[in-house]
């Protein structure tokens, strides 16, 4: 029996939660991201800001360096990312210049999102445009983060 595209992602996005709860360990705002191309996942990371020293550190972006050395290729093309929060703009405008065909997230961030909720950066006519999903396991991973949070205002 052949999985719908809903357990299929939300498979991937429980392993993106894997990472997410690594960073959370590690002291780092807990995000977690896995690139997948043809059912299997070809990278994973979570947030190293804090451990790097390196605003650019998003699990996003340490995924897509691992994804394209798997590949031996820039383009991303036939992958899907699996992040446990929406992509801020940093991150979608590296995901757009991988070419990544796919991109699913968890939780909204009404405060960078750049997929839909502070800004849609496929709405601006860029070369290229992959398919977004939001809100798989949203609750789950809104609530990895709000815990963090809580913890750090304590």
């Amino acid at each position: 029996m052949q999985k719908s595209q809903i357990d299929i992602d939300e498979t991937f996005m429980r392993r993106a939660l894997v990472q997410a709860a690594e960073a959370f360990e590690r002291d780092e705002v807990p995000v977690g991201a896995v690139i997948v191309k043809d059912n299997r996942i070809i990278a994973q990371a979570y947030n190293q800001v804090e451990m790097l020293k390196d605003p650019t550190a998003h699990a996003e972006i340490l995924a897509i360096t691992q994804a394209a050395a798997y590949l031996q290729s820039k383009w991303l093309e036939g992958c899907t990312l699996y992040v446990t929060i929406e992509p801020c703009n940093m991150c979608a405008g590296a995901l757009i210049l991988s070419r990544i065909k796919r991109i699913v997230f968890g939780a909204k961030d009404e405060k960078t999102g750049a997929l839909g909720s502070k800004i849609d950066i496929n709405s601006l006519g860029l070369n290229h445009k992959p398919d977004v999903a939001g809100s798989v396991l949203g609750k789950d991973c809104a609530d990895i983060i709000s815990q963090f949070f809580k913890k750090k205002r304590k």
